[in-house]
């Protein structure tokens, strides 16, 4: 039984098939000085499994559909965050297929999948370590679930896909009825760079307008005469009422691709910057334009300078989910939040990531996050024609919003 799960975006997120083997970095998370299985987790779910352990916290252990609800409350993950994937790509393939999806959700801290009958997955985002996989039973009533770290989840979730680090995976395919995939649709990345005609294989999504050409859907259907790929609506073949709500929201997905691709850019960079401090006095040409690179790489994710285009005339989210996900905006005093959207041509107004108010960004070493700081300051001046995408209002706007949002800016900000 293979650990194909992503937590989120196959929660396992599941392994990515097909495209181009990124390089993998120099270094093993396992061994000093990351030491992944040594450290102890500081992410969400494992300290909210100490307040279980003390009492503090109490899981609703009725029935399945109380306890997922439970589990969802406990972690502040809200339950319009739902979408649904019928890929058999996860450590619980066999449970997993158009019949019974798993349904995935997410906040910024961590990913949370559901299979009816099956198992209750978490990946929570450790600062230093990454991420956190956990996997439990749903619990008799009464009965605490039993939890464990299964180490089968890094056969997909710290591969090439990710760098050979502990990240989140997705991937798009047209699933076969009994497991595999017939054919795959994009390469082993994450982001929101890539296309929407290639996304969404396996995946159902649910929108109040089309939104454009897209994998959605994808069934790779067996007959007499072979296999011939076709299109299964949300509920054809699945009981919806198995799950939380009826929802797969096309802005949901939207929203956890982007986060994927930044917490895998974060986690890859926090441990290229400890790689490189662990070199002391030694330290090299070569590991200060790796630093270089990175920081360049995540300046530019984390202002959308590759943002795949939304299709012709924007896309509609749901109501619910955006108020779910606007809760926690921080406005400045012009009224303006990075979790502002657009969903016109764009997703936000702002383009910079609201995902910098998370640990993950804050705790990043400095020696990255300095390189980082100074590149966002440059792309936002106006000067570097590379960000001439971003108008001068958005640009200022932005500024205004990292001034007044985000205690830890360079003094050079000010």
């Amino acid at each position: 039984m293979q650990c194909r799960t992503h937590l989120a975006a196959a929660l396992s997120i599941a392994a990515v098939a097909g495209g181009e083997e990124k390089p993998s970095p120099a270094f093993d998370y396992k061994a000093p000085p990351h030491s992944y299985w040594e450290r102890e987790p500081q992410d969400v779910f494992s300290k909210l499994l100490k307040k279980m352990a003390a009492g503090e916290v109490k899981l609703d252990t009725t029935d399945e559909k109380s306890f997922a609800r439970s589990v969802l409350a406990a972690l502040d993950v809200p339950v319009s965050s739902q979408i649904l994937v019928y890929s058999a790509t996860s450590m619980q393939s066999e449970r997993i297929n158009a019949r019974n999806p798993r349904a995935l959700y997410f906040n910024e801290d961590a990913y949370v999948g559901v299979v009816p009958g099956g198992l209750v997955e978490v990946l929570s985002i450790d600062p230093e370590l990454g991420g956190v996989f956990h996997v439990f039973n749903y619990p008799r009533p009464g009965v605490p679930p039993q939890v464990d770290r299964p180490t089968k989840c890094f056969n997909c979730h710290a591969t090439n896909a990710t760098q050979r680090l502990p990240g989140l995976i997705a991937e798009s395919v047209a699933p076969l009825p009994n497991g595999g995939s017939y054919e795959s649709y994009r390469g082993k990345e994450q982001g929101h760079q890539i296309p929407i005609a290639d996304r969404f294989g396996g995946w159902h999504v649910t929108s109040a307008k089309p939104f454009g050409p897209s994998h959605e859907g994808a069934y790779a259907q067996t007959g007499t005469g072979g296999v011939r790929v076709i299109r299964i609506k949300p509920g054809e073949m699945s009981d919806l009422g198995k799950h939380l709500t009826r929802t797969s929201d096309i802005l949901a997905h939207l929203i956890h691709e982007h986060q994927l691709g930044f917490d895998n850019r974060v986690i890859q960079a926090s441990y290229l910057a400890r790689e490189v401090e662990a070199h002391g006095a030694a330290r090299s040409a070569e590991d200060e334009a790796r630093l270089d690179d990175k920081a360049r790489e995540v300046v530019r994710y984390v202002l959308f300078a590759d943002e795949a285009k939304l299709p012709a005339g924007g896309i509609t989210g749901d109501a619910q989910f955006i108020k779910d996900f606007s809760r926690n905006r921080r406005p400045v005093k012009s009224g303006a939040a990075l979790k502002d959207l657009d969903l016109r041509t764009r997703m936000f107004k702002n383009r910079c990531s609201y995902m910098i108010y998370t640990p993950q960004w804050q705790k990043m070493p400095e020696i990255i996050k300095s390189r980082i700081y100074a590149g966002m300051k440059a792309a936002l001046s106006g000067k570097d024609r590379a960000y001439a995408y971003l108008a001068d209002e958005e640009r200022r706007n932005i500024v205004t919003i990292l001034r007044e949002t985000l205690p830890d800016l360079p003094a050079d900000w000010r």
